[in-house]
């Protein structure tokens, strides 16, 4: 069993100032398979202290040193990627098969596109007699969630260096694994000492400690909207900036005319990646009144074909829900989809066949969903697909629309221009058309209370920038 007992400061590992130790499970087995130390406010100083001795020097390098080192970060992370996807795998529950397709390739992704925009980025720009400047905001406090491990630490992580940017990362006390590997990589490749800075430990002490730290100038976290909450509520008090990636219920819009059965397939399918646990997943799936009883059709038999199985094993199959409290989650809110009357098509409340052991969800598709209802509102964070009848399209961006939520959507549609018309209406960051996939160079971010700030390429970059007028006499 893997034993995370030191924090990553100032270029090496060091022992916790009164931290005590934590079980990782693995949600397959419901047994520990690492122990992570739980962090301390002492520790937090710590880091802290080592970034601001790093924060000059490093905000003085060069955009080519700066590309020089993310290079170096993409060529050791390339090595590590296989022991990433593994633990991954172990730390939440995501399939061996997708933990190396997607959740640690999207590390090197973030990368490679923080590379390529820097290349061409602009820190200054002359105006007349005057100059606008772009300078790294200092030091950086980076809070990070289990659901997509590296391609949230490296999201934040690589914008910061390209911005010269110090750090001090703070990943999940459920997931810490890959994070440790990540510091491992930074350290081979020849990061210098105090500009990323790895932390241990839970949202109350060291997210605390973090947020409300005098000499962090920004916070960057990706969590829940409750989260997001807590920490820009202890930021206040300083002034520091608070970049948040928050919650969501992203819409799933099919238009009258759309082909149904690829949209309705791509959607549930979509839906139910990463047993549902991401931000962006569309959750809520609305499609022509007329329609809905064949598109709830659709889904369910998509739903009904998933296979659950152990996330060790390569396939195209389920992995159980990341943790104890997500699955009482999920459990929970299926439980109030039925009880207000929804039509349950797929899944439901009993165990999958066959699996005794692990935090297993069946995918779950409910179909006649009223906005009035929990499951229509709430953020649900499993494999849960809920469908909504709409009469007309000024009701079907209604009911998009009709959330707190607006992180992304998704638009299906026979005529281009019709889907980019629905499009600029969705109040979302990014919307997705005929099953577009995400690009890592575009912005990523949110709107309401799915956060503010963008993440992602260019857009990452200036978010951990400061902007400078100097003006000079004629």
């Amino acid at each position: 069993m893997r034993s995370l007992s030191n924090h990553y400061i100032d270029g090496g590992w060091a022992a916790s100032q009164g931290g005590r130790m934590h079980a990782v499970i693995n949600p397959a087995t419901e047994r520990a398979c690492a122990e992570t130390v739980l962090g301390t406010a002492l520790d937090v100083d710590a880091a802290v202290a080592a970034a601001v001795r790093a924060r000059d020097t490093f905000a003085a390098t060069t955009k080519e040193q700066r590309l020089a080192l993310l290079a170096a970060v993409l060529a050791e992370y390339a090595k590590r990627r296989g022991e990433i996807a593994q633990v991954i795998t172990e730390e939440m529950g995501c399939p061996i098969s997708l933990s190396k397709a997607a959740q640690a390739t999207a590390g090197m992704a973030h990368l490679q596109a923080t590379i390529d925009a820097l290349k061409d980025f602009s820190f200054e720009e002359e105006r007349g007699r005057s100059r606008v400047l772009q300078e790294p905001i200092g030091v950086a406090a980076l809070i990070t969630p289990w659901n997509w491990p590296m391609n949230q630490i490296v999201a934040k992580v690589a914008p910061a260096i390209a911005a010269g940017a110090v750090m001090v990362l703070k990943p999940s006390e459920l997931a810490p694994s890959s994070a440790c590997i990540f510091a491992e990589i930074m350290h081979a490749a020849g990061a210098p000492p105090g500009v990323f800075n790895l932390i241990n430990g839970d949202g109350a002490e060291v997210g605390e400690a973090l947020s409300r730290h005098p000499d962090i100038d920004m916070i960057s976290i990706t969590g829940s909207t409750r989260a997001g909450v807590a920490v820009a509520k202890n930021a206040a008090s300083t002034v520091k900036r608070v970049h948040q990636e928050l919650g969501g219920k992203s819409p799933n819009v099919i238009l009258r005319g759309a082909d149904l059965r690829k949209a309705v397939t791509a959607g549930t399918r979509a839906m139910m990646l990463n047993s549902g646990q991401s931000c962006n997943a569309p959750s809520r799936m609305l499609v022509p009144a007329e329609q809905h009883d064949e598109a709830l059709a659709i889904a369910a038999a998509v739903a009904q074909a998933l296979q659950l199985g152990d996330p060790a094993q390569e396939g195209p199959h389920l992995g159980p829900v990341a943790n104890a409290r997500q699955y009482e989650k999920v459990r929970s809110m299926i439980g109030q989809g039925i009880e207000s009357g929804a039509v349950l098509a797929a899944g439901g409340l009993e165990r999958p066949g066959n699996i005794e052991r692990g935090y297993y969800v069946r995918p779950t598709v409910f179909g006649r969903v009223d906005r009035g209802m929990v499951i229509a509102r709430e953020e649900i964070f499993g494999p849960v697909l809920c469908i909504f009848p709409y009469r007309d399209e000024e009701e079907a961006v209604h009911l998009a629309n009709d959330t707190q939520y607006g992180l992304s959507a998704h638009v299906w549609a026979s005529d281009a221009d019709a889907a980019l018309g629905v499009a600029r209406r969705l109040r979302t960051g990014s919307v997705h058309l005929n099953g577009a996939q995400v690009d890592f160079s575009l912005p990523f971010g949110g709107y309401k209370r799915s956060g503010n700030g963008r993440e992602f390429g260019a857009h990452g970059i200036r978010e951990f920038l400061e902007v400078k007028a100097i003006m000079r006499a004629a």
